[in-house]
C-alpha cells in the first residue's frame, strides 16, 4: 500500500477555495482504480493550513492518479493559492489489519 500525505497553505481567505475543489474532485479520485481512500482536512489550529490523505494499493495506482486529469485540475487551481511550496511525504505500508 502506498499512503501519501500532502501539506499546504493558502491565505486565510483562500482555503475554502481550495478545499472546495478537492472536494469537487473527491468522487473521481475515489473511483480511480486502486485508490482506498482520498481524505482532506482543514487544520483546527491553523486557518490556513490543509492536509490531504491518500492511501492507494501501490505505486501504479497513484502513479495514475498523479497523470490524470483530476490531479491536473486540482494543481491549476490551487497552485496558484498556494503559500510556499507543498510538502508531500509518501510512505510504502503494509496493513496489519482493519478493525471495525
Amino acid at each position: 500500500m502506498l499512503i501519501a500525505i500532502v501539506d499546504f497553505k493558502t491565505a486565510a481567505t483562500d482555503r475554502p477555495t481550495a478545499l472546495a475543489q478537492l472536494d469537487g474532485e473527491r468522487d473521481a479520485v475515489r473511483a480511480m482504480p486502486g485508490n482506498v481512500a482520498f481524505r482532506v482536512y482543514a487544520s483546527r489550529d491553523d486557518e490556513t493550513a490543509v492536509t490531504i490523505v491518500h492511501e492507494w494499493d501501490d505505486e501504479a495506482s497513484f502513479a495514475a492518479y498523479v497523470g490524470s486529469d483530476a490531479f491536473r485540475r486540482s494543481g491549476e487551481a490551487i497552485r496558484p493559492l498556494m503559500v510556499g511550496a507543498p510538502v508531500s511525504r509518501r510512505f510504502q505500508a503494509e496493513l496489519l489489519e482493519t478493525v471495525r
